[in-house]
């Protein structure tokens, strides 16, 4: 009997395998959770599927109560085009749970031959010849492969779900298939990426990147032709904060797969880095597969075009994903980021409570909601937030500089020296422009102005191209007004302008920015 992973819900193509819901043939935007809740749905059928069950199916072991259910149940409505007051996919049953809105069909692969039965009426001859030999190796062969398949699926699959708990799922397995056969690239890739997410998702130390490149680098041996094993490398070496060697992985992955749009996307995040922003852009719209499966390409695509100056097309992408994924990590931080890079900061402030409220924990929020504290003159409050960022990543330098900088305790100028020493030697082999505004806030500390708008100068040489950024954090307001600050920022713009006028000037110039520009 065939295994149903395929159904038709009245007009929806629901394929449970692959996890990819099509009307007419497009795609639909639905991924993760709200997947998982449909699948959920459509393997009970048309009966009535209630709270505790779907918690247990859907979330565990998280603990989530009935509004988490009914919060998702929006979003997955709103990616279907379904409407709650007249559903047509998903149904309300008052006290109870969900159902269904009709009877899902399943479509088997034996239905689908039937409905194509002469192109296969050829091939009876061959198959006919051939089905002992084939009946023999699939008693004799198959049940090893076989299981370790479904294992290594499995692990894909809850890689793909985007979340702690899921990513922990996936590494077990991974490992496991890795006992059982130890050259597996697929399982040397896939635990190397899971690895790699701990780091560069989940606020987990550098080792874990290390062990990522590890197991990446073993897999590239046995495999060198391998665009997975390519791309796992590409992604550690991004988790280390090694640009040019991240970049090279997902560049060469893209060359032995050019429809690996996930190492595209990955490079593309990496060129915006370098201050590439039209290359940036390209790579991200020049997707060859189904972008909506690229994980977090969206958040890249809002952020290049803020970068560029195109805000309302921005703010519209950055909008749209805060409020239809609330379990994207980084749609999360991109919405408050963006409204207090634009002097929104009481709106900036709500969206981070709301980011903060559905679990993202992350030194960026903390950090946000630090210089948020500091514009409202609340310095217990800021002191506060930079402890906690902290506390997230005790292993990155920034934030243990804020936490020093405005804590509750005076600076020490011997501290203070010290630390702009080893920030300066750190910089020597640094690739990242980021990393050179700490460096000007230490400098600014202890009084060299000169000093500080060199560093930031430095970043916007390597690649930094926030200025707006630059303009709403307090961290710098003491420098605004200085001819140094403002020769930084008429520097950005520069750039900024000339990779702008390369987007619109390129044959793959999206359409909607004629309505997005400044």
């Amino acid at each position: 009997m065939d295994k149903v992973t395929r159904y038709r819900l009245l007009d929806l193509t629901i394929d449970l395998a692959r996890q990819r819901v099509e009307r007419g043939g497009t795609p639909l935007d639905v991924a993760g959770l709200s997947f998982q809740l449909l699948a959920c749905l459509v393997e009970r059928g048309d009966r009535v599927v209630g709270f505790d069950e779907l918690m247990s199916e859907v979330w565990a072991p998280a603990v989530v109560n009935e509004e988490t259910v009914t919060q998702r149940v929006r979003l997955l409505r709103q990616a279907l085009g379904d409407d709650a007051r007249q559903p047509r996919y998903i149904r309300t049953v008052r006290s109870r749970g969900y159902q269904l809105g009709a009877p899902p069909e399943p479509l088997t692969e034996t239905a689908r031959r039937r409905r194509t039965l002469w192109p296969a009426v050829a091939a009876v001859g061959i198959l006919a010849a051939t089905s002992v030999g084939v009946g023999f190796l699939a008693r004799e062969q198959k049940p090893m492969a076989g299981a370790q398949r479904e294992v290594l699926d499995r692990a894909r699959w809850y890689a793909a779900m985007g979340q702690r708990d899921n990513n922990e799922r996936a590494l077990d397995l991974y490992d496991r298939a890795l006992r059982e056969a130890p050259d597996d690239v697929e399982a040397l890739s896939g635990a190397s990426r899971a690895r790699s997410a701990r780091r560069c998702l989940y606020n987990a130390g550098p080792a874990e990147a290390r062990d990522a490149l590890r197991l990446a680098t073993r897999a590239v041996a046995v495999r060198p032709d391998s665009a997975t094993a390519w791309s796992a490398l590409g992604y550690a070496r991004d988790c280390l904060g090694d640009i040019p060697g991240a970049i090279a992985g997902y560049e060469r992955a893209v060359r032995l797969d050019p429809t690996d749009d996930a190492s595209r996307a990955s490079a593309a995040y990496l060129y915006q880095e370098q201050g590439r922003l039209a290359d940036a852009l390209h790579a991200n719209l020049d997707m060859r597969g189904d972008p909506s499966r690229v994980r977090f390409r969206d958040v890249q695509l809002a952020r290049e075009y803020e970068l560029l100056g195109f805000d309302s097309v921005a703010e519209t992408r950055y909008k749209r994903l805060f409020d239809l994924a609330p379990d994207n990590v980084f749609g999360n931080i991109g919405w408050p980021a963006f409204l207090f890079a634009h002097g929104r900061f009481e709106e900036a402030r709500g969206a981070l409570a709301q980011a903060r409220a559905r679990g993202t924990s992350r030194a960026e929020l903390a950090q946000l909601d630090g210089e948020l504290a500091l514009r409202r003159g609340d310095r217990t409050a800021a002191a506060n937030a930079f402890a906690e960022a902290r506390a997230l990543r005790p292993d990155a330098s920034l934030p243990a500089t804020l936490a020093v900088l405005h804590g509750v305790a005076p600076v020490d100028p011997a501290w203070l020296t010290q630390r702009i020493a080893a920030t300066r030697a750190s910089l020597a082999g640094d690739p990242w422009p980021a990393s050179r505004l700490e460096l000007a806030l230490l400098l600014h500390a202890a009084g060299d102005r000169r000093g500080a708008t060199a560093a930031l100068a430095d970043a916007v040489d390597k690649g930094w191209r926030d200025a707006g950024y630059l303009r709403a954090s307090p961290l710098f307001s003491p420098l605004a007004g200085d001819p140094g600050f403002e020769a930084v920022l008429d520097t950005i713009a520069r750039h900024v302008a000339a990779d702008r006028d390369r987007v619109l000037q390129a044959p793959w110039c999206p359409p909607d920015l004629g309505a997005g520009r400044r």
